[in-house]
């Protein structure tokens, strides 16, 4: 079972299995580019999922820019792809794992640990020459049942609990020197901040295990795992953090989905700029 990261050669030694592989491509500045790049080339017998049609959902636990899609719909999705407990699922993107581990996080919250995210992603797959197709690609539906772990979802009355908090934005949105997406500018107060593209290699790759549990061990310092809770702009790119911390070995972290964009649309929420004391 491949539950954290999976390089692109083995999973071009996997195929005839009967695994589920999902392309999450997305591109913030134009929705439908990823779609579009799918429908141009993509890793044989891929399916696709969009972040804002199928990974996220009507407001329930939050109101960010993507909001959690509820049990019953995840339950509906995942059946749609094919999934049931058995399968394995990959998934990828072209953007070192921002979005792919938006589905990862989402599997593992129903209770599907059976899904990695492809190392390198769309880029490592074409350098590599692996097999490639065009279109659209379905599979038989299957029975998806799983039972979410709400215990890893943290909500907006929730966040000032956390013994630690860390966000994974870029170092000038959290401290409020830009805001390019969002009305207002800053961070939750109490903070740190650690981008999850400090996760990320030169060559779009993740660090290795070993690099990532030493960092993650700085900033937790006496913190357990199970205590400190991430998020970012929308609660998608706050789980490549959380997947990080999987592949470091750490236990799992929590998630603050609705994030900054669910944090900063109320008015009474206290806001910090600058940067904290580590």
């Amino acid at each position: 079972m491949y539950s954290t990261i999976i390089d692109v050669e083995q999973l071009s030694n996997q195929f005839g299995q009967d695994w589920v592989v999902v392309d999450c491509r997305y591109n913030l500045a134009d929705a439908d580019s990823g779609y579009e790049s799918y429908l141009k080339a993509h890793i044989a017998g891929a399916l696709y999922a969009d972040i804002h049609k199928d990974l996220s959902g009507e407001p329930i636990t939050d109101h960010g820019r993507h909001p959690l899609p509820g049990v019953d719909n995840l339950r509906k999705l995942f059946s749609t792809l094919g999934i049931n407990k058995e399968k394995q699922v990959i998934a990828y993107d072209a953007s070192s794992g921002a979005f792919a581990a938006r589905l990862w996080w989402l599997l593992r919250y129903m209770g599907h640990d059976a899904v990695a995210v492809l190392d390198g992603g769309w880029q490592a797959w074409q350098t590599a020459g692996f097999k490639t197709e065009v279109g659209v690609q379905t599979k038989q539906s299957e029975d998806f049942s799983g039972e979410p772990r709400t215990e890893w979802l943290v909500t907006m009355d929730k966040v000032l609990d956390a013994p630690l908090l860390i966000d994974s934005r870029e170092a000038q949105r959290y401290r409020g020197e830009e805001e390019p997406i969002d009305p207002v500018a800053g961070h939750i107060p109490g903070a740190l901040n650690h981008c999850w593209k400090e996760n990320i290699d030169e060559n779009g790759h993740f660090h290795a295990s070993e690099y990532l549990q030493q960092q993650f061990s700085q900033i937790y310092t006496d913190t357990d795992s199970e205590q400190v809770v991430f998020y970012c702009g929308s609660g998608v790119t706050a789980c490549a953090n959380l997947l990080a911390v999987a592949q470091a070995g750490l236990p799992p972290a929590k998630l603050y989905a609705g994030s900054w964009s669910d944090w900063c649309s109320r008015a009474d929420n206290p806001i910090a700029t600058g940067s904290e004391p580590s």
